[in-house]
């Protein structure tokens, strides 16, 4: 039983990747230049009715 639970969960983790990320994109470090470039972006992608 054990041993087919385990091929269950290979082969999701196959089909979709880990459960889990070992890093979440909160716990890296960021740089203002990250922060400043996403920041232009989403003022270069803002659709005209939310202006």
């Amino acid at each position: 039983m054990r041993d087919r639970r385990n091929s269950s969960r290979d082969a999701v983790n196959e089909i979709f990747g880990e459960a889990l990320p070992s890093e979440a994109p909160d716990d890296r470090e960021s740089s203002s230049s990250d922060s400043s470039e996403h920041d232009r972006w989403l003022r270069e992608n803002t659709p005209p009715h939310h202006q």
